[in-house]
């Protein structure tokens, strides 16, 4: 992970976000151009630099109106790395937890928004719920926000340049807050920039939707990814491009699967014991009573690594389609278990199941993000796939 202390001045520079490089060269085209769009909407994985463009783009305009490498500008970018400038704020999705039990706004959880972004500007939603000790509920970003969010724009700015709001995962606004920002977003006041970030496009109001500049950010290369985790970890090089291609173009997942590695082969068992479980299942009692014991003990581990080991499935089920399709250039899998051979794994994952298996898997981490009851999630996964798992590939 990020060193808050150490490379602190550093995380919010575009020299330093992964890769991008022609959405950097935009973004600094319309600050030399003063080209600024007044309320922008940035659409794109949080793991793929969502939010450090967005606090590296508002860096570039706080501190335009001082001579490079001056010391005022040096000033200005440092306040701004360790998110303490008087003119940048920031809007999050927040519900009560132990410490706030009434009416939470954003700077309720100023310090906590800290920490989580100075650790790892990559990190998802997700994270941030558990950062704040609310995993089991739902963020929102209510109208009492919208409230601060006006307030705070009505004010000048502190050292006479722009004023910045960047509102992380806006899809999270209801309707009310939405509706009582509209005015800021078509007409807001001098010198102020209005930076939505989201990941649901499709889940913001038509009114805010159509009222922004949009800019699509794009998925990692998979290169960009190996050469950033280079510099925070020495497993070899082959080890390092299985995770940049497993990450699929995500950062933050690469993060995860940099500290999950010593997981796989503990996830390997768990597979190979589920798969042969669902094999068996077909009209045989007993495989279908160790499936309902595999789901119970997969209840009992903790959330996270319930996770991780379902995106482990999902990509030994991708690897599975390409070792079926021949395509041996893109295969990274080594399994351990002497007794599994992907090979004879591979024809039962084709063209006709692979969908339904992955939207499985998908729909279960959903859920159990949203704090589902586990041994339900994992006893309805391991019924489905007794059926997947026999469905024959048809010409």
């Amino acid at each position: 992970m990020f060193a808050e202390q150490k490379n602190v001045d550093l995380l919010m520079e575009f020299s330093e976000i992964i890769g991008l490089d022609h959405i950097k060269s935009h973004l600094q085209t319309t600050v030399k151009t003063g080209r600024v769009a007044h309320a922008q909407l940035f659409v794109g994985q949080s793991g793929c630099g969502l939010l450090p463009l967005a606090i590296a783009y508002a860096k570039e305009l706080l501190c335009s109106n001082h001579k490079a490498q001056s010391g005022a500008y040096t000033q200005c970018a440092a306040k701004v790395a360790h998110l303490s400038h008087p003119d940048l704020h920031f809007v999050y999705p927040i519900n009560s937890n132990e410490t706030i039990k009434k009416n939470p706004v954003s700077d309720s959880f100023s310090d906590e928004w800290r920490k989580f972004v100075l650790k790892n500007p990559y990190g998802s939603l997700f994270q941030w719920y558990q950062q704040l000790g609310i995993e089991n509920k739902q963020g929102v970003i209510n109208v009492k926000e919208a409230e601060e969010i006006s307030k705070k724009l009505s004010l000048k700015a502190y050292e006479g340049g722009y004023k910045i709001m960047i509102i992380w995962m806006a899809e999270k606004m209801n309707t009310e807050c939405t509706n009582k920002i509209l005015k800021l977003v078509e007409e807001p006041p001098q010198n102020t920039v209005l930076l939505l970030l989201t990941e649901n496009e499709g889940q913001l109001l038509n009114t805010i939707h159509s009222r922004c500049q949009i800019l699509h950010i794009p998925l990692l290369s998979e290169q960009a990814i190996v050469t950033s985790l280079k510099n925070k970890t020495s497993l070899p090089e082959n080890e390092l491009k299985k995770i940049g291609r497993q990450a699929r173009g995500d950062f933050n997942r690469a993060l995860q699967l940099l500290e999950q590695g010593g997981d796989e082969g503990v996830f390997e068992s768990w597979f190979v014991q589920w798969v042969r479980a669902a094999f068996k299942a077909k009209g045989n009692k007993k495989a279908i009573q160790e499936l309902l014991q595999w789901s119970d003990m997969m209840a009992g581990s903790g959330r996270e690594v319930q996770k991780n080991f379902l995106s482990y499935c999902i990509e030994l089920f991708r690897q599975a389609l390409l070792k079926n399709y021949r395509t041996e250039g893109l295969i990274d899998l080594e399994t351990k278990d002497p007794k599994f051979s992907i090979e004879k794994f591979a024809p039962f994952v084709h063209q006709n199941n692979i969908f339904e298996i992955l939207s499985a898997l998908e729909n279960a981490i959903f859920h159990i993000e949203r704090n589902g009851n586990a041994k339900i999630i994992f006893t309805d996964l391991s019924i489905q796939l007794t059926r997947f798992i026999h469905e024959k590939e048809l010409a």
